[in-house]
């Protein structure tokens, strides 16, 4: 995958279930800042706002000043590079296991 930055830098920003949640909340309830996200999280509205640096440092969110607070919100089609990695490699197990049921079957 290291052909794939953008891919890898996805997959490492959604290895944190912290980053995967704050990325749902958006998706599902639009832009917010990171006081609203912190609300109802285990954690410091400091480390969501680092949560959030990773996320969108992948290309996952972007971010918007509206006078004194920054919102945050999913961006589109920010997930499309590893997407499309995944269906490479499932493309691959694909073959593969066809190739396998090929054998077994002779």
């Amino acid at each position: 995958m290291s052909d794939r930055p953008e891919a890898e830098a996805v997959f490492a920003a959604l290895a944190d279930p912290t980053r995967r949640t704050v990325l749902d909340r958006l998706a599902e309830e639009g832009p917010m800042s990171a006081s609203q996200l912190a609300t109802g999280f285990p954690v410091s509205r400091q480390a969501v706002v680092k949560h959030l640096a990773t996320l969108s440092d992948a290309g996952l969110v972007t971010s918007q000043r509206a006078g004194r607070e920054v919102r945050y919100q999913v961006a589109p089609g920010a997930i499309d590079d590893a997407v499309a990695w995944l269906r490479i490699v499932g493309a691959r197990w694909d073959e593969r296991l066809s190739g396998l049921r090929r054998h077994l079957s002779r």
